[in-house]
């Protein structure tokens, strides 16, 4: 197994805060991913935003897929940074960037590393973090024209 390393970009209508929150709340996800649940690991109780060193928990619509993903890096409106050391996706490093666009709105560059990867799932991965930046662009679209 060699390593890889993907990176999908897409713009967005909608402001890095907007694109950010959307990335920082779990509930959205369903939303506009293939995922059915994301919940954040924190005690009881506790209401607050995201931080590093939080966990979170996330399953497919099918159920075949769980994975636990550690914040390791948040940059309010500008990154989210994320990593997974256990399961198919060992040593999975993943990076949300979020940058002002010259003709407004947000660009967003997704980029993930593997450190250890089997070449026939690469295609399906390259294809699925498209999927996923375009995703997330299209739903921040909608909050922006609903708003509008």
């Amino acid at each position: 197994m060699s390593p890889l390393a993907l990176t999908a970009s897409s713009h967005s209508k909608a402001s890095a805060a907007l694109v950010y929150a959307a990335l920082l709340d779990a509930e959205s996800w369903p939303s506009w991913s293939a995922y059915a649940d994301v919940e954040w690991d924190v005690p009881a109780g506790v209401d607050r935003p995201a931080r590093v060193g939080d966990v979170r928990t996330i399953r497919s619509r099918t159920g075949r897929v769980c994975c636990r993903e550690r914040i390791v890096e948040l940059v309010p409106d500008q990154r989210f940074s994320y990593g997974q050391d256990a399961e198919l996706f060992a040593s999975h490093r993943g990076s949300v960037d979020l940058a002002r666009a010259a003709h407004g709105g947000t660009d967003i560059t997704w980029s993930v590393t593997y450190r250890h990867s089997l070449p026939l799932l690469d295609v399906l991965r390259r294809r699925r973090l498209q999927v996923w930046v375009h995703d997330l662009a299209s739903y921040a679209n909608s909050i922006v024209s609903r708003n509008s």
